[in-house]
């Protein structure tokens, strides 16, 4: 498995960090890991239900299908349905800060890569791996919010 939880403070209310992830289609336009973003089903507030993604993962590109569930402004979580890994859950959460004017964004991420991925997956690679998903993520949600969104 491969997992890890991490943490930023954004200068921006929860709600404007919600709305940038709400917008899966758009992930290849500030995350730079995310290559590609589809979006096959939408739920009946409009929102991305079931995406397609493809990532870089430094070790090779990964397609995923994900289905994901809402609870504005404060948590995006979503479960895998298909794709190059065996399980994949996560989420963001977005908590007030100062009154609602800033945000303390976590990113929590678990993966089973299975057999054949996790043997590319161990040791110091996997910590590469980790980290830059963790970190890389959420770097880019601030610097996205902070200029305004996309």
């Amino acid at each position: 498995m491969l997992t890890g939880e991490n943490t930023i403070e954004v200068d921006a209310p929860p709600e404007a960090c919600f709305d940038l992830v709400v917008q899966i289609d758009r992930l290849p336009e500030w995350q730079t890991q995310v290559r590609e973003a589809r979006v096959l089903e939408w739920d009946a507030e409009g929102r991305p239900l079931v995406a397609e993604t493809v990532s870089d993962a430094k070790i090779r590109t990964l397609r995923y299908r994900l289905r994901y569930t809402y609870e504005p402004p404060h948590r995006v979580s979503w479960v895998y349905v298909d794709g190059d890994v065996k399980d994949v859950t996560g989420e963001y959460r977005f908590e007030p800060l100062d009154g609602g004017r800033r945000t303390r964004a976590t990113y929590a991420l678990q993966v089973d890569p299975g057999r054949r991925l996790g043997l590319l997956l161990r040791g110091p690679i996997a910590d590469e791996v980790r980290s830059y998903v963790l970190d890389t993520t959420l770097e880019e949600l601030k610097a996205t919010v902070e200029r305004g969104g996309i």
